[in-house]
């Protein structure tokens, strides 16, 4: 390494800021073609949110789906996607990247280590196509880290961008503080792939005004501060959808975090139930996505609620946090340990004594309960009251019993920095500002918006290493290396998973 304080600046072809699914994607590509490359985070260690998450990606036309018997198609999820964003999905990115998901997500990643173990149904598509690998996002982080650091290209940890350098009206590089010194990475282009600002509490509240006074959580990733933004902003990037911040309903706060702000999420449990503070259900909990439960959560006074388990819930809990899992491996220990220590889980014996405890109408809860667990005795196919599914239900009656209380939770950006399908970084007139691409989350995903008002579950991880690799061809060709991203302007009529 060397620092613009000793024997002058670094300089590569290439430079990528950010470490995350995107950042790794972008790197990875620019290295295929021989560019140079210089990867920059303030993490300490590398794998961003990806490293943090379930994994799942969205991909039509898989081969794990016709193993299964399950018939999809690149049209049939365009039209899912697009139903579901509410209009204002990016439709030129969302065909992109649905056409392109099999050979350019599932088979890339394939390649690379990655197995894909796991198909489930979520919310809006017509038929399962939520990948998730056997150890979740660990598992796509690792590999992608192990291809990165194999490829030769050089990494900086625990350095903070300063500021993106210009000359000539085009982006030549970046300064950086790195222990305590400056270094300086001059470079040819630039990807910047730094997240987006679900961890950052006053943005959050900027672009979403209506929930001050209410408690949100932040379940971003922990360095998804916003600062990428802030270096867009002084290029005089476009932004676009920036009021479109997704959240969780089933998300509880972390009580070991010192600030009180983070929170982490549980879901995928037909069993729970979930009742307001005056101690009656509003929802089907099976919905639990950002497009449906965090409504009707919000609509709650106040803005919070609680979700009731038994023991036999409760011994199945899972916590999408690393203190709580490694990857697919659960810590029981340390789940039994939230339950035991949280002063946002109330435990009982009696769920009279629960009610109590939860400060909420003891008559209307235990009629709650009597109705749930009738419903499950007679034998129903759905709950009268929401018209929830009890195939995979059971009767809330084994002791101890639990609430954990529920909070609206920030956990992605659907807008953000406005690319177009090369991701090149655009100014207010749409122009391209030479020398920088824009990937993952701070555009949103890819493109700015590729989601709309509401993502399929899978949107947001599989677009955003797309983006990163679209992104890190075509910074890499402007360079002078490769020929860009070689998946561009396929139709999506006729392409399968034979194409590899």
């Amino acid at each position: 390494m060397q620092t613009k304080n000793n024997n002058g600046p670094l300089a590569v072809d290439v430079a990528v800021v950010g470490s995350g699914g995107a950042g790794l994607a972008a790197a990875l590509e620019a290295r295929r073609t021989g560019a140079s490359v210089a990867i920059i985070d303030k993490a300490d260690s590398l794998g961003g949110a990806t490293m943090l998450s379930g994994g799942g990606c969205l991909i039509a036309g898989s081969p794990l789906q016709e193993k299964q018997g399950i018939h999809d198609s690149p049209e049939l999820a365009y039209e899912d996607w697009v139903r579901w964003g509410e209009g204002e999905a990016d439709q030129d990115w969302a065909r992109y990247y649905i056409e392109q998901s099999v050979r350019e997500i599932y088979f890339w990643l394939e390649r690379l280590g990655v197995e894909w173990l796991t198909l489930l149904p979520q919310e809006g598509n017509r038929v399962p196509r939520w990948h998730r690998p056997r150890d979740h996002g660990k598992e796509i982080a690792t590999v992608l880290i192990r291809a990165v650091e194999d490829s030769g290209a050089q990494i900086f940890p625990s350095t903070q961008v300063l500021r993106l350098l210009r000359s000539d009206g085009r982006v030549c590089g970046l300064e950086a503080s790195r222990n305590g010194e400056t270094l300086e990475i001059h470079s040819k282009t630039l990807v910047l792939a730094t997240g987006g600002f679900a961890s950052n509490l006053g943005m959050v509240l900027e672009h979403r005004p209506e929930l001050k006074g209410s408690r949100i959580l932040l379940g971003g990733g922990p360095d998804a501060t916003g600062e990428g933004h802030a270096l867009a902003r002084a290029l005089g990037a476009k932004f676009t959808h920036m009021g479109e911040v997704w959240f969780y309903a089933y998300a509880t706060p972390d009580y070991r975090d010192p600030g009180g702000k983070r929170g982490m999420v549980f879901r995928l449990r037909a069993d729970y139930l979930w009742v307001n503070q005056q101690g009656r259900r509003f929802h089907d909990e099976s919905l639990c996505g950002g497009s449906t439960a965090t409504p009707a959560l919000l609509k709650q006074s106040p803005r919070h609620a609680w979700s009731i388990l038994d023991a036999q819930t409760a011994a199945i809990l899972e916590i999408a946090d690393p203190y709580y899992r490694s990857g697919a491996t659960v810590n029981r220990e340390h789940i039994q340990e939230l339950l035991d220590h949280s002063p946002y889980v109330r435990k009982a014996d009696t769920l009279e004594e629960l009610a109590r405890k939860m400060e909420t109408d003891v008559p209307a809860f235990l009629a709650t309960i009597e109705r749930h667990n009738r419903a499950l005795a007679g034998g129903l196919e759905r709950e009268p009251e929401f018209g929830k599914p009890l195939a995979n239900s059971k009767k809330i009656e084994v002791p101890p019993y639990y609430a954990i209380e529920i909070f609206p939770l920030a956990r992605k950006n659907f807008g953000g920095v406005k690319t177009d399908l090369r991701c090149h970084m655009l100014d207010e007139g749409l122009r391209p500002i030479a020398g920088i691409y824009a990937a993952g989350e701070l555009c949103g995903m890819a493109g700015g918006h590729i989601n709309g008002k509401a993502g399929l579950e899978g949107t947001m991880l599989g677009p955003s290493l797309f983006s990163g690799r679209v992104a890190g061809a075509w910074a890499a060709q402007e360079a002078g290396f490769g020929a860009g991203f070689q998946g561009e302007g396929k139709s999506i009529q006729g392409l399968t998973h034979t194409e590899t």
